[in-house]
């Protein structure tokens, strides 16, 4: 567990540096936003890119952990939705707090981390599970929270009826964005550019290598810096009366959702990957997991909540506070939790 804590303390300290940055006014939010701009749209599409192109695509494209942790996370969002009904939750915040408790910070966080702890061959299971993670998890988060978006407040209410009977159930407008922002979002399509080079062997020209990787080398220090940022702008939102009155369930069961994400997370993708090599020694069939591949499988789902849960928690009208607490929450509790679970499932391994 030292050894572990060691690894991941730098990781965690530029997050820290990021945070106090902010907190201190040494650096604006608009600066924090250019950040987040150029870590999503250049630095970190190179990385996915380049470590693609570096893995085999056996690995990045493994159907055995497509079904593990795509089921997985189907069933942690499951079980959040009907907590949330206990907690009379609006149906957007039911379906951003499903998110925040099963979309894991494998992008900033989890894919450097990861890596300095295990390997470049970790590369491939976390692309894999960013992939699973912004196609299907966020889509299906997305469409549950604009399909029930009645109900949310009057206004917006009559408004959402009348483009249920324009559009229908969902709307054709809501199909539309949430198509529209799979297509538009380079980090998917970086993960296939790079398994698609693999798979047919080509490489960049020198002069195009070396430019991806400078802008793959600066992804990790500053998405994480500016992940300390963001927390920090986030932390210091304050909200209208009327905002509060909005949503006024703000608080409720951000330590539970918190515990899901770190602990009921990890250790239902652990059981579903055992249950399918259960399968494949008794029936001969199922799916066959390395010990390296369902090792970084775990310490993903072990990982904070991802911080750009809050800004669609934003677009969706739900509580904003609510998603931030949790990240927060997440992130500041994963420094140990994350060393423990390691810990744990290297001794029973």
């Amino acid at each position: 567990m030292l050894q572990t804590l060691l690894i991941s303390t730098p990781f965690f300290a530029l997050v820290l540096l990021g945070f106090v940055a902010v907190r201190r006014q040494m650096l604006e939010g608009a600066a924090i936003g250019g950040l987040n701009a150029y870590v999503l749209n250049f630095a970190l599409p190179c990385m996915l890119w380049r470590f693609g192109a570096n893995t085999p695509i056996q690995t990045i494209l493994d159907p055995a952990l497509l079904v593990v942790y795509g089921l997985s996370a189907l069933i942690l969002v499951a079980l959040t939705l009907v907590l949330s009904r206990r907690w009379r939750l609006s149906s957007g915040d039911s379906a951003m707090g499903a998110l925040v408790a099963v979309f894991p910070n494998s992008g900033f966080l989890g894919l450097p981390l990861l890596i300095s702890l295990l390997g470049q061959a970790a590369a491939g299971t976390v692309m894999l599970t960013l992939w699973v993670d912004m196609v299907l998890t966020s889509s299906l988060c997305m469409g549950l929270s604009q399909s029930a978006w009645v109900g949310l407040s009057a206004k917006v209410g009559k408004a959402s009826k009348q483009a249920s009977k324009q559009d229908g159930p969902l709307g054709a407008s809501s199909l539309w964005g949430l198509l529209k922002n799979v297509l538009t979002n380079p980090l998917p399509w970086a993960i296939v550019l790079g398994a698609w080079c693999s798979s047919e062997g080509w490489t960049l020209p020198q002069v195009l290598q070396s430019t991806v990787g400078l802008l793959a080398s600066s992804a990790s220090p500053v998405a994480l810096f500016a992940l300390g940022g963001v927390l920090a702008c986030v932390n210091w939102a304050h909200r209208s009366d009327a905002e509060v009155k909005e949503h006024p369930a703000s608080t409720q069961g951000v330590v539970t959702l918190a515990l899901l994400k770190l602990i009921v997370h990890p250790f239902l993708v652990w059981m579903m990957a055992l249950m399918a090599q259960k399968a494949q020694s008794v029936l001969g069939r199922g799916f066959v997991i390395s010990p390296q591949s369902l090792e970084a499988l775990v310490l993903v789902a072990a990982l904070p909540s991802a911080s750009n849960v809050v800004l669609l928690a934003y677009r969706q009208g739900a509580s904003q506070e609510r998603i931030a607490r949790i990240v927060m929450l997440t992130t500041a509790v994963s420094f140990l939790s994350f060393s423990v679970i390691k810990t744990l499932y290297q001794a029973c391994h």
